[in-house]
């Protein structure tokens, strides 16, 4: 893989998580409060749906359970998941608590994918989140229960469908729009019953509402979930799941440009670290290249040359 073509396809993978970003706002300025379930939902049914309908692929064989589960992990829990802590907690502790994901993913990689650990991945994504930190935390950030555990268990979720992602790959001949539409359907039919046991009937749905639901749904769901299963079958899992630092990170800008919050030298900050991190994950792990032929003969001879020899 060329250079030009893994960069090509990190920044298209990068504009998933950056969409992603624009969910703080949507969610709290255009949806009815309250619904996180309901939100979840329609990010995920109806583009699945449409995505199946321009594909006309269904799975197969194994593929039926395995997109169930994916669809479960990376849409079904982490979707209601997500906006419960968005919900109850201040976007930057939200954001904070989201991105431990990577390192997260570091972990799984050990355990599922059979990876060799890298201290370096754990230290970028450490450095990573305190980077997000520092961007979006303040000294008003509140801790709600619910909300820290539904910001935990988010990450958990997705970092292991991610995980999983890597691991089973895609099926032959079944192309990420497909790929997407099984995760999105199979997720958003999991939110229905819990959807209305848990929160009832659905809200109100205002223009600006449906607005929103049409965003996340369309661009947040479809396209972006289309990128980021391409980028996983691509890249290494460890390198796609630091550029989720983006989400944050744009959830930050957002709030600066459309909130009018402030970004002081300290957020600056934070963004140079964050950015780095980013950049540092992108790059393929050290390894230890094996000796040619003729320098394991060289070496051999240099081990049994005689003291004096060696002296010298």
């Amino acid at each position: 893989m060329t250079s030009s073509s893994t960069f090509s396809r990190t920044a298209l993978t990068a504009l998933a998580p950056a969409v992603w970003g624009t969910t703080y706002v949507v969610t709290t300025e255009l949806l009815p409060s309250g619904h996180p379930l309901f939100a979840g939902l329609m990010r995920a049914l109806p583009a699945g749906l449409i995505a199946l309908a321009l594909t006309r692929t269904l799975p197969r064989g194994v593929w039926w359970w395995r997109a169930a589960a994916l669809g479960v992990l990376n849409i079904g829990l982490f979707f209601p998941l997500l906006f419960t802590a968005a919900e109850r907690l201040p976007g930057g502790v939200a954001a904070t608590l989201g991105a431990g994901q990577p390192l997260v993913v570091a972990l799984l990689a050990v355990g599922v994918l059979h990876e060799r650990p890298s201290a370096a991945r754990f230290a970028w994504g450490l450095a990573g989140m305190a980077g997000v930190g520092l961007v979006v935390l303040g000294p008003a950030a509140g801790f709600d229960a619910v909300g820290v555990l539904g910001g935990l268990g988010g990450a958990f979720a997705m970092a292991l469908g991610v995980t999983l992602t890597k691991r089973w790959g895609r099926p032959a001949g079944v192309g990420p729009t497909a790929f997407a539409g099984w995760q999105l359907t199979a997720g958003g039919l999991f939110l229905v019953p819990v959807t209305f046991v848990l929160e009832g009937a659905p809200p109100a749905i205002d223009l600006p509402a449906a607005a929103g639901y049409a965003w996340l749904g369309l661009v947040g769901g479809l396209l972006a979930y289309v990128l980021w299963f391409r980028g996983i079958s691509l890249l290494p899992v460890t390198s796609v799941a630091v550029l989720g630092l983006l989400s944050p990170m744009v959830a930050a800008l957002l709030g600066a440009l459309v909130l009018g919050q402030d970004l002081g030298p300290v957020q600056l900050a934070g963004f140079a670290l964050a950015l780095t991190a980013m950049v540092a994950g992108q790059l393929p792990p050290r390894t230890t290249q094996p000796l040619a032929p003729n320098q394991v003969v060289s070496a051999s001879r240099s081990a049994s040359a005689s003291p004096a020899t060696q002296a010298r």
